[in-house]
């Protein structure tokens, strides 16, 4: 008896010292992270000399106690000697995933450095290099590069959930949040404000088109959806699901057109092939796949026939696929009898697998083969020998640490935010968006991205607000040089004509 007695002291003191030391560790303060690195610059943009400021670190999120829940990483640059804050626009910017940092944008595309590729966009040999941006945008509006919590360097504070961040509506109001305390505590509640995302970045843009509005009564001048994604349903290849069926079937025939797979009556022109395709997939296909297994024999060899001739691919996988070429066997089955792969982000990219019966790829060859390199290379450089911030945490350009993603919101539907957008399009009629695309985009088609804007229900005088165009490139059109030189040619017009 006393022995038991002795043991159940000895345990209590043990569990009794744990929970002192649990409640010691939870109770200690967190410190906040150190002040945000301020830095002086100097670029050519558009031939003209521009001065400016680089501000990289961390803004902190709180609940209205004051409690730090989330920092924020974020990289700003503003432009130097501007006397009337109110008529220099500011645009918060933002890639996608769910799961990707800025990085894509900032160091391809819009900030003041970009990565040195090709003319076409392959990667060059390593150690890769960044170079003076002579296409960023800064000239037009000052950039707050934003990564969302668990990419780049944003984390959760210690001792909170990483999840309470990491879902459409966790994600609109982090970010949302970011923008509020950035706008006040940099006094540019009276700035232009713009957003630009890309990818998942265009379906945070459209939420928060709405969030701002209806949270803080903050309205957005204009919005860059940049290979846009508003609406799952047209990109997710569910059985029972055949919009995406339909609307890829024109970015098949440009990636066919691109690698001479095409029939040859339509090797021709791009635009006059891609009308083709267009006009085949809303009417002939469409129909077909509604009609299912009732399609009549003769209708479906008519249709096999046509989409074989559009797409390069067989009469005989076609039928074995039940007329439906579900984008992950296309990349494999495009280019096998070279014993190639094409890319998903970027159709005009090729793969080498270990051999060529597999039904899939064994890996993006415009993303792991292309970009993924010199992107984290550059920019893991960057930040320290420019930038001079220091952080010896691994900055997480794509990851699966955001995973799983939270869509209870949308439980059971796809998640459409078209119709936020249209929303915030109703209340603000001064608000423009515009949709770069791009025509060898995978992971975002450009005939989707069309048939999303012509189902949300515009009229005609909202409609004039939307603006389109197009690249022969694929999701990250600007690594691309001459699409990289078009997108800020467009990008200037698109920021003139808003403030005009």
């Amino acid at each position: 008896m006393k022995k038991h007695f002795l043991l159940l002291l000895m345990l209590c003191s043990i569990s009794s010292f744990a929970q002192e030391k649990t409640e010691s560790k939870l109770n200690t303060p967190v410190l906040p992270p150190p002040a945000p690195v301020v830095t002086k610059h100097q670029t050519i943009i558009n031939g003209q000399a521009i001065s400016y400021t680089a501000t990289t670190g961390y803004m902190v999120l709180k609940d209205e106690a004051g409690k730090a829940k989330g920092n924020v990483f974020f990289i700003a640059y503003t432009k130097d000697g501007v006397t009337d804050i109110t008529k220099r626009p500011i645009t918060y910017t933002f890639n996608g995933g769910p799961g990707s940092a800025s990085v894509w944008l900032h160091m391809g595309a819009i900030g003041p450095k970009r990565i040195l590729m090709s003319d076409k966009g392959d990667a060059l040999a390593p150690p890769y290099k960044y170079i003076n941006n002579e296409y960023s945008w800064l000239d037009k509006t000052d950039l707050v590069f934003i990564d969302p919590i668990n990419t780049g360097y944003s984390r959760a504070v210690q001792g909170e959930d990483p999840k309470q961040f990491l879902g459409y509506v966790e994600d609109i109001e982090s970010v949302g949040e970011f923008i509020r305390l950035y706008t006040v505590k940099n006094g540019r509640w009276s700035s232009p404000k713009f957003l630009a995302g890309e990818s998942y970045g265009t379906t945070r843009s459209a939420g928060l088109s709405g969030y701002l509005q209806d949270k803080f009564n903050m309205y957005i001048n204009g919005i860059s959806l940049i290979s846009s994604v508003l609406n799952f349903q047209t990109i997710l290849f569910d059985k029972g699901n055949d919009l995406p069926n339909i609307l890829y079937v024109p970015t098949y025939t440009a990636m066919a057109w691109y690698h001479k797979k095409i029939a040859k009556e339509y090797q021709g022109d791009l635009q006059k092939t891609l009308r083709e395709a267009e006009h085949f997939a809303l009417n002939e296909y469409a129909t077909a796949l509604m009609k299912g297994d009732l399609l009549p024999e003769d209708e479906k060899q008519k249709i096999v026939q046509k989409l074989s001739k559009l797409t390069g691919i067989s009469d005989t996988f076609i039928k074995n696929a039940n007329l439906r070429i579900e984008i992950s066997r296309f990349t494999k089955e495009l280019l096998r009898d070279e014993g190639k792969t094409a890319g998903r982000l970027d159709g005009r990219f090729t793969g080498i697998d270990f051999d060529n019966v597999g039904e899939r790829y064994e890996f993006d060859p415009s993303l792991d083969a292309t970009i993924s390199g010199p992107y984290s290379t550059t920019v893991n450089n960057y930040l320290r020998q420019d930038l001079k911030y220091e952080n010896d945490l691994p900055y997480l350009m794509l990851t699966g640490r955001v995973q799983p993603w939270n869509y209870n919101n949308v439980q059971n539907k796809y998640l459409n935010v078209a119709e936020t957008l249209r929303q915030a399009m109703a209340k603000n009629p001064y608000l423009k968006v515009w949709i770069p695309s791009a025509y060898y985009d995978l992971a975002t088609p450009y005939f989707a991205a069309e048939y999303v804007v012509s189902h949300m229900g515009l009229r005609p005088e909202q409609r004039k607000n939307v603006k389109f165009t197009y690249f022969e490139s694929g999701h990250m059109m600007y690594i691309h040089k001459a699409s990289l030189i078009k997108l800020k040619k467009e990008a200037d017009e698109f920021y003139d004509e808003t403030l005009k």
